[in-house]
């Protein structure tokens, strides 16, 4: 045999390094393996890394700490694919630290992740890919990126994967983005209603229910709606809801159908299916709060359309609604009297809630604890009473009216103004009217009135104009203090504040002591101003200032110059002359203290005697407040006095002192002396006029001669006729001077005067005309120019058959007192101009 030669090995090469297993128990040192440039270390450094964040959030703060995520950042785009999915992994996971998130966002990473979105990358990578954009799409900033770098289209096509970790993180991500609307139309550009419709059949639910909340987001757009029909997506729906199995996800789902039943063909489309009545069972069977929440959310929303809410009536729909109401859950009940609004809409249902006594069932939570509860009950109550007066009744006869005005003083908004709402539709009868009145409507609603919100501030000026309709709610109102705010709110740059305002206070306005206190807060200053702009000018604000100017003549006849036959002229009218532009007018009060002056003199109207004023103004008094002395207005009819005769005052005087004497000085430094009211004097000499008028002229037949008869009365009054020549020696002028000073007041009463001109004649006819019923109009010109206007029926001398037409007349008291001048003729001209 020959000798076997021994082959000898190769010596090892000098460059190779023997393996070395390293094992490392600190996460700095891992971390710093992110550098190394082999792709086995960098491959087992990630998973380290990813075991470790996995731990806990706390993990990853201190892996972002020693700088794990920059290199990490990188190494998501690794050319190695275990390596690239191992980073991914780390990254996935640890992206879910807030931190973490920012740092994502600082280092542009949402490229490199989208383009590892792509069906040839690992399943593994795009588990973590989308689970980090997951993470990531929560923020608005990350969300617009996303979008940007078109990775909405990948994440939609990697709904269908067979990962359903990758279907989760998928979906998420999407519901995230759909969050914005330019992605929920994009969606549906995409074709992504599908794939969410085919993941309502996973087995896992948080799948479904994430895939349930992105298309109840998308289906808010309409069009999305419709693909969502084409897609048989109502098919899938009503087997969802059918399945006991996903009960736990029925509130989305409702959710999903309350969103398409907004539309008219959905409606048509899930009744076809069976989708209603299966709506209608989640009603009626008791189950879940939240289940019958949500489903009678869906019946509100199928409630929007007039159609809609004839089918549901057809349903027996407010049978349901109404057993609803006796549940205990707040969110049932809040949800139900929203749906019972909305089918209030219809006139039928209606009447079907008060045959039910849903009425009083809903009045019964208006004392519900639950904020949202009394809201809804209100608003329910306020669609039942809108234009229905026998369900408003059906209010009363619950004792909702009182209710209703505690609710006024709700702190929440919308209770406050359906509450409103509900008193001003009642209020249009008045057995109501005075039972919500006495319940202190009106200094309820002292406080909506000055609310800055306007859906509060709307109902509430309403309901102040429907309950001031008499004079009990506008006295009511003035007590309460409620005029302040009303005429406040003329100010407001709200177009339906401002209009209702105006209402109210035109309606306020109906009786003098209103009119007069409104005018005193500057109510007329301000209608003047919104009536000189066409932009705030509306009719309540013209009707507003003509009311407020009918209810105080004294003022319309000095901003106006005209008084219509209709403004019937009381005891306390004054003639305080033709205010300028912006002028205010004072009242006969405040014109009583000033010091005599050389100004044109005050002309004041006053036929009442002193024991009549006296019996009068206590009964004011009484009728205003009970508790309180509350001074008359100077302008009213019912509070006009006269300085008691000096005789009597003496004897008063007398009387006091012997009293006083009587009394002790410790009595005396207590005592309070209560200031009496200023009163405009009686006018004795005007009362006789009154009384000689009403025998002389009422006695004649025809309407001429009692026009010219009592021209010729006023005329034989101020100084007889006086001829146009010689007008210049009728010294009127120097007598009123007389007067004033004899007086010691600019206020001159009328029947003192003895020698008056055109305008203190026209005025004196004006008055004793309205005192005996004759009408006449009074209009003051230029140059101390006034004249009256009466209407004469004139008959057709070519038509003797026909009817006499009225035509107006002016009444000369002057020149030739008690001749008709026919008005617009020459001679009618000249007598109010020469």
């Amino acid at each position: 045999m020959g000798k076997k030669v021994k082959k000898e090995s190769e010596p090892p090469s000098k460059d190779v390094f023997d393996p070395l297993p390293i094992e490392s128990k600190k996460a700095a040192t891992v971390v710093l393996m992110l550098n190394s440039p082999e792709e086995e270390v960098l491959a087992k450094a990630c998973e380290a890394i990813h075991k470790f964040a996995e731990k806990g959030d706390e993990n990853r703060s201190s892996l972002l700490g020693l700088g794990a995520v920059e290199p990490l950042s990188h190494l998501i785009s690794h050319e190695d694919k275990l390596v690239r999915r191992n980073a991914f992994m780390a990254l996935g996971v640890m992206a879910a630290n807030s931190d973490v998130k920012r740092l994502l966002k600082k280092l542009n990473v949402i490229p490199s992740v989208i383009g590892k979105l792509s069906p040839e990358e690992d399943v593994v990578v795009h588990e973590f890919a989308t689970l980090c954009l997951a993470s990531l799409s929560v923020d608005f900033s990350c969300k617009v990126q996303i979008s940007d770098q078109e990775g909405l289209e990948p994440l939609i096509q990697l709904l269908s994967s067979p990962d359903p970790d990758v279907k989760k993180n998928s979906v998420e991500s999407i519901y995230n983005l759909v969050q914005d609307l330019p992605s929920r139309v994009a969606v549906r550009e995409l074709n992504g209603v599908p794939p969410l419709l085919e993941l309502l059949r996973s087995e896992f639910p948080v799948i479904q229910q994430l895939s349930l909340r992105t298309l109840v987001i998308i289906t808010t757009d309409t069009d999305t709606r419709a693909t969502f029909r084409e897609e048989q997506g109502f098919d899938r729906l009503l087997e969802f809801l059918c399945n006991k199995e996903f009960s736990d996800l029925h509130v989305e789902a409702l959710q999903l159908v309350s969103n398409c039943l907004e539309d008219r063909d959905s409606l048509q489309l899930i009744q076809e299916t069976g989708g209603l009545q299966r709506l209608l069972q989640f009603i009626t069977t008791p189950t879940l709060p939240d289940i019958q929440t949500h489903a009678v959310k869906a019946i509100y929303r199928v409630a929007q359309s007039s159609e809609n809410r004839k089918l549901l009536h057809e349903q027996d729909i407010e049978r349901s609604l109404v057993e609803l109401l006796s549940l205990e859950d707040d969110s049932v009940r809040t949800a139900t009297c929203q749906a019972i609004a909305a089918m209030s809409l219809h006139l039928a249902s209606k009447d079907s809630f008060r045959a039910l006594d849903g009425i009083r069932a809903v009045v019964q939570l208006l004392g519900s604890e639950g904020g949202e509860v009394r809201e809804a009950a209100a608003q329910a109550l306020s669609s039942l009473t809108n234009s229905n007066q026998l369900n408003a009744y059906a209010v009363y006869e619950a004792e909702g009216d009182e209710g209703m005005v505690q609710q006024l003083r709700d702190v929440i908004p919308g209770a406050v103004a359906h509450a409103a709402a509900v008193l001003t539709n009642m209020a249009e009868q008045e057995v109501l009217r005075c039972s919500i009145l006495s319940h202190g409507a009106m200094a309820a609603l002292l406080e909506p009135l000055q609310s800055a919100d306007t859906h509060t501030l709307v109902p509430a000026t309403q309901a102040v104009a429907a309950l001031a309709c008499d004079a009990e709610g506008r006295a009511d109102l003035r007590n309460a203090g409620g005029l302040v705010p009303l005429v406040q709110l003329l100010r407001s740059n709200h177009k339906e504040v401002r209009r209702n305002a105006c209402w109210a206070i035109s309606v306020c306005a109906n009786d003098e002591p209103t009119a007069v206190e409104m005018c005193k807060l500057g109510a007329l200053d301000l209608l003047q101003e919104i009536n000189s702009s066409d932009n705030r000018r509306n009719k309540f604000s013209e009707i507003a200032l003509k009311r407020l100017l009918d209810s105080n003549l004294s003022l319309k006849y000095s901003l106006t110059n005209t008084l219509a036959s209709t403004d019937i002229t009381m005891d306390g009218f004054y003639d305080p002359g033709q205010a300028r532009s912006g002028q205010r007018v004072l009242t006969l009060e405040d014109l009583s203290k000033q010091p005599v002056n050389q100004r044109r003199p005050v002309i004041a109207i006053n036929a009442k005697p002193p024991d009549t004023v006296s019996v009068d103004q206590s009964e004011e008094r009484q009728q205003d407040s009970p508790t309180e002395t509350r001074t008359a207005s100077v302008l009213s009819s019912k509070g006009t006095t006269r300085t008691p005769s000096k005789g009597r005052s003496k004897g008063r005087r007398e009387d006091d002192k012997l009293r006083d004497e009587d009394e002790s000085k410790p009595q005396q430094e207590v005592a309070t002396v209560t200031e009496k009211p200023w009163m405009l004097p009686y006018d004795a000499a005007f009362h006789a006029l009154v009384t000689k008028a009403t025998k002389t002229i009422l006695p004649l037949h025809a309407e001429s001669e009692q026009y010219s008869a009592l021209a010729r009365l006023v005329s034989e009054v101020m100084g007889g006729a006086v001829e146009v020549d010689r007008q210049h020696d009728f010294l009127w002028e120097l007598h009123l001077s007389e007067l004033r000073y004899e007086l010691q007041s600019n206020i001159i009463p009328i029947g003192q005067i003895r020698k008056g001109t055109y305008y203190h004649r026209a005025l004196l006819y004006k008055v004793l005309a309205d005192r005996i019923g004759v009408s006449c109009s009074l209009v003051r010109g230029e140059y101390n120019r006034a004249w009256n206007e009466v209407l004469l029926s004139v008959g057709t001398p070519h038509y003797p058959r026909c009817q006499p037409q009225p035509r107006a007349h002016l009444v000369d008291l002057i020149q030739q007192p008690g001749r008709l001048l026919r008005a617009n003729t020459p001679q009618a001209i000249q007598y109010q101009t020469i």
